[in-house]
């Protein structure tokens, strides 16, 4: 994920000001389908950030090893401003991973490593959700249907419907070209030596487009297509893998 430095303050109100619109605008069901979701946003923001960590990691970074983060602990990758964030805005962000350029194998530019690094997060949330779709489609093919139509059966599969749906959203969001989120790395070195050199110098005027796309419901917008193709096309994949098409 992502990390901003806010005055914490603030955040606190914001989110205080989120929490209460959230809960007010909530129905029974909707209240109940947070609480369902609580564990799809742990598992994709710890994901997340251990892909990250991972590959800072083989990169010859040991920074994320000394801090404890290669660790699929969600306790070590959580930040609960940002968690609070995720469930209540729809945006949010785990503990930054810190990396130092300087332990990367010099193989390859720091820039190439930068963006392999900022990759891996994103790609984790994409094989999470193959996984998961995957325990999705065998619940359906292996479970009786009384497990299924049970309580204990329908809140299981809302779960890992949740991690599924959750991860790939993760995911494409974090692929957006814009800073703070990981595509900004990740496509800068397919970029023109000019073009690179100005969105370089005019970072700050990005972090700016980047907010107004979020508050104006434009991001969402126009990643909805493509997280409803993933979607499809991850599942479609599971379905045929357990013969459910």
């Amino acid at each position: 994920m992502f990390g901003f430095n806010f005055d914490k303050k603030s955040l606190y109100i914001i989110i205080g000001i989120l929490v209460v619109l959230s809960l007010l605008s909530y129905g029974t069901d909707s209240l109940f389908g947070l609480v369902l979701s609580i564990p799809a946003v742990l598992l994709a923001i710890t994901v997340h950030e251990f892909g990250h960590a991972f590959a800072a990691y083989k990169l010859g970074d040991d920074t994320p090893l000394r801090q404890g983060r290669l660790s699929l602990n969600p306790l070590d990758h959580i930040d609960p401003l940002g968690l609070a964030m995720l469930l209540f805005a729809h945006i949010g962000w785990g503990k930054p991973v810190q990396i130092d350029p300087r332990n990367y194998n010099r193989n390859i530019s720091v820039e190439k490593a930068d963006a392999i690094v900022s990759f891996a997060g994103p790609l984790m949330n994409f094989i999470t959700a193959i996984v998961f779709a995957l325990i999705y489609c065998a619940i359906f093919k292996f479970a009786s249907a009384t497990f299924i139509l049970s309580n204990i059966g329908i809140i299981i599969i809302q779960i890992v419907g949740y991690i599924v749906t959750l991860n790939i959203g993760l995911g494409v969001f974090n692929l957006i070209p814009l800073p703070p989120l990981d595509g900004s790395k990740i496509f800068l070195p397919i970029l023109p030596y000019n073009a690179k050199s100005w969105f370089i110098d005019h970072e700050q005027i990005f972090y700016i487009v980047f907010l107004v796309i979020w508050i104006t419901g434009i991001a969402g917008r126009l990643i909805s297509p493509i997280i409803s193709q993933i979607s499809d096309w991850i599942l479609g994949f599971a379905m045929s893998i357990f013969g459910l098409q």
